[in-house]
């Protein structure tokens, strides 16, 4: 586990931890009692929710580690799930009074209650009695006061010399708001430590935990420990892309194939470097994140694809000499909670959420504090590797992670896209959290979480920093050529499956560029007919590495995974909507879960004209209508020529005068491709279509012969499609399998171990593929 481990709860802890909470919420004057019985229903069915979310998370987890490194937009949908965490109606917005909030100070029984350092070190306590090495050499280092934070699975006789040990019982005394919101189990509980940090003096808090190994151990050796307004000036990624919300910083300190966990999947497939940077003045990166050699931090996607074998430790190396960088407002980076220190000015930013999975709280937050760190004119800064992390190689719960791949890419448009006009901070961070629990990206709890955190915080007296205007709202100057700034990252040595990536690795991410480049505005539009909840992630991380999005249908809506409603019979009613959704892209391919695309071999494909199987006598057939025809054939040869008939002239004029005889032309329509300048006639054809009851399979072909003439589909593209129909669909036997023709059909994958397979086979296509299985 990457952050911290996190086992299951002790019963009797957890209705302790409600009985508490239960207790709090009905002293707290500053909420209404309507609020608070929202509160208690949350916390009584809080083990019912989280079950139920794991059990659909569950089915995902394995699926998501196999197949490729990109992801989709699908995920960047602005739909708001109707599978959210809770019913948005029944949540208010808290009433705080700023200004009455009582002063905490430390209590008589608190044995460091006179103690202060200015400079603080904060993880969670582990759960063995023996502090490990790095954790002995955390409390070792000259300037700083490490802060074990206790969870109900730290031992009752931790101890640790030159480290203050927060038990849960101390931490019950300390009288927190924020106390009674976290569980107790959970790393999330550093949250209690940060606060117990800036009551006793903190200026800085370094967050991280027990597996970290300070390179050197001297933590100002690359972060700045003292900032001054202009006194250095910072390299800063460039801001001239509009469309670019997210970076991945391990790609400008020499790792291209390597990304930080929480990066969009969509994202991971851009491994160039930059074309430019610019420059920003020092003295305001009020969060400083470091990187990690050994094990950095990365998702279980990245983790699981590229180890041979579970024994196999990561001992990966960043670029040293790489200069520090800074993210300009309107562009993010994942930020964790194992190696990131933070200055007074963002010790608001701290908060951990305690509603979303472990492995997404951090990230969750690194996000959230980024957008309000504009807000007073600061910005993260990422920096050289500052810590070496040891692998254990025990098992990665991607279960943990079920909120970040699903959520991680909506959020950050969520965030650019949020504005408030509150007039303080706090006001501004509690109408965030509110507008996030709104959009179901953590839930009631961590709204009211926040609340009491902001409360805590004036409590032990922090002052809150000054609003600033924004520059998201203000036009963005001009580039020039002075103000572009060059640096070219080193390529060091990455491994995969064991094997050092020299200029084989390097030949196969040109392939990928190439057909990134080739396909990367086109929307992949694909149906799944078998259980979509274990195969829509697979889809979407495989041919989302290519294409511009991967848009998945089904039978059933499924919200989690962003799998919308589409029955097949009608799938081509369906399409005008996403094209409607994606207005600037080249075009749009329709592709059926049995037909597996060989994207490789589409490159010479007229992106231009319409593709479709037409040259293909399996899949495209004429049938004579006559008394020996099924009912089903002449219903919908009368559906067709009813249609026709109501056709303008200008798409009546592909349908000869067949001598009497009528005809029904038919095409599985398992793969074909519409390009831009055909997508209003396809929307005008599905509108005369109407609710006439004609099946995919004639409605598709009948659109193409009316959009234009056969001859002047690019037939020759999809004309070695390989039908494997007399052997009826192969699932996982891939013996059949080609990786020379563009697409094969029937293969019927509905679970991991089929995925893998097939991922193994089409690795002949694209090398790459090897690498994640």
């Amino acid at each position: 586990m990457l952050v911290q481990n996190r086992s299951a709860p002790d019963p009797r802890l957890l209705t302790n931890h409600r009985r508490s909470t239960a207790s709090a919420v009905a002293t707290a004057g500053s909420f209404s009692k309507g609020f608070d019985d929202i509160a208690s229903w949350t916390f009584e069915n809080l083990s019912k929710i989280v079950i139920a979310g794991l059990l659909i998370a569950s089915a995902a987890a394995v699926l998501i580690l196999l197949p490729g490194i990109g992801d989709t937009a699908a995920f960047l949908c602005f739909e708001r799930s109707e599978s959210s965490h809770f019913d948005s109606s029944r949540i208010r917005l808290p009433s705080v009074n700023w200004n009455s909030i009582p002063h905490i100070a430390p209590t008589l029984s608190d044995p460091y209650s006179s103690f202060r350092a200015e400079r603080w070190i904060v993880v969670a306590a582990p759960s063995h009695s023996l502090p490990s090495a790095t954790l002995r050499r955390l409390a070792g280092i000259k300037g700083w006061q490490l802060l074990a934070v206790a969870t109900s699975q730290t031992p009752v006789d931790f101890s640790l010399k030159g480290a203050i040990i927060l038990s849960l019982d101390l931490q019950s005394r300390l009288g927190f708001r924020s106390t009674d919101y976290l569980p107790y189990d959970s790393h999330v509980r550093k949250s209690i430590g940060y606060l117990f940090a800036i009551q006793h003096g903190a200026r800085l808090i370094y967050d991280t935990d027990d597996r970290a190994d300070v390179l050197d151990g001297d933590l100002g050796r690359r972060f700045d420990l003292q900032l001054s307004a202009g006194s250095e000036i910072l390299l800063q990624y460039s801001h001239h892309d509009p469309n670019r919300t997210v970076v991945n910083p391990y790609i400008h300190f020499g790792q291209r194939s390597v990304w930080p966990r929480g990066l969009p999947l969509d994202c991971v497939s851009k491994i160039d470097r930059e074309e430019f940077y610019t420059e920003v003045y020092g003295g305001h990166q009020f969060i400083q994140q470091g990187l990690s050699d050994g094990l950095p931090d990365v998702d279980a996607v990245f983790y699981f694809t590229r180890k041979s074998s579970g024994l196999e430790a990561f001992d990966l190396r960043f670029d040293a000499d790489a200069p520090k960088v800074a993210l300009p407002q309107g562009t993010m980076v994942p930020v964790n909670s194992f190696n990131t220190l933070f200055h007074s000015q963002a010790f608001w930013a701290m908060m951990l959420p305690a509603s979303v999975s472990s492995m997404a709280s951090d990230v969750l937050r690194g996000y959230w504090a980024q957008r309000i760190l504009w807000e007073i004119g600061g910005h993260v800064a990422v920096y050289p590797p500052t810590i070496h992390r040891l692998d254990n190689a025990q098992a990665y719960p991607f279960a943990e992670e079920k909120d970040l791949h699903v959520n991680v890419g909506r959020l950050i448009d969520f965030l650019l896209s949020w504005r408030s006009n509150k007039h303080t901070l706090f006001e501004r961070i509690l109408h965030l959290s509110y507008a996030m629990a709104e959009e179901g990206f953590w839930s009631e709890l961590d709204m009211r979480f926040t609340a009491a955190w902001l409360q805590d915080l004036l409590a032990v007296g922090y002052q809150q920093p000054r609003l600033m205007s924004l520059e998201l709202d203000r036009p963005r100057a001009m580039i020039g050529h002075g103000d572009k700034k060059e640096f070219y990252p080193k390529k060091l040595p990455s491994v995969h499956l064991g094997v050092e990536e020299v200029g084989i690795v390097s030949s196969e991410i040109g392939n990928l560029i190439k057909w990134r480049k080739n396909f990367g505005n086109v929307v992949l539009v694909m149906h799944c007919s078998r259980q979509v909840d274990r195969t829509a992630l697979e889809w979407r991380l495989l041919y989302g590495r290519v294409f511009k999005t991967v848009i998945i249908l089904s039978e059933e809506r499924n919200a989690d995974l962003m799998v919308e409603r589409g029955q097949l019979s009608h799938a081509y009613k369906y399409l005008p909507k996403i094209f409607s959704r994606y207005a600037g892209a080249d075009g749009f391919i329709f592709l059926q879960d049995n037909m597996i695309l060989n994207y490789w071999n589409l490159l010479q494909a007229d992106k231009n004209k319409l593709w479709i199987t037409n040259k293909v006598p399996e899949s495209w057939i004429t049938a004579k209508i006559d008394s020996n025809s099924s009912q089903w054939l002449v219903n919908q040869a009368s559906l067709v020529k009813q249609a026709v008939s109501n056709f303008p002239a200008h798409f009546q004029t592909n349908f000869k005068d067949s001598n009497g005889e009528e005809s029904l032309t038919i095409c599985g329509s398992e793969l074909f491709y519409i390009p831009r300048r055909f997508v209003g006639d396809f929307v005008d054809l599905v509108e005369l279509i109407g609710n006439l009851d004609i099946h995919h399979m004639v409605a598709v072909p009948l659109f193409f012969m009316a959009l234009d003439s056969p001859q002047n589909f690019d037939s020759d593209s999809l004309s070695r499609t390989l039908y494997l129909k007399d052997k009826g669909e192969i699932g996982f036997n891939l013996s059949s399998y080609s990786a020379q023709v563009p697409a094969l059909y029937p293969f019927s994958i509905s679970n991991e171990s089929e995925f893998i397979k097939l991922i193994r086979v089409m690795a002949s296509g694209d090398q790459l593929l090897k690498e994640m299985v």
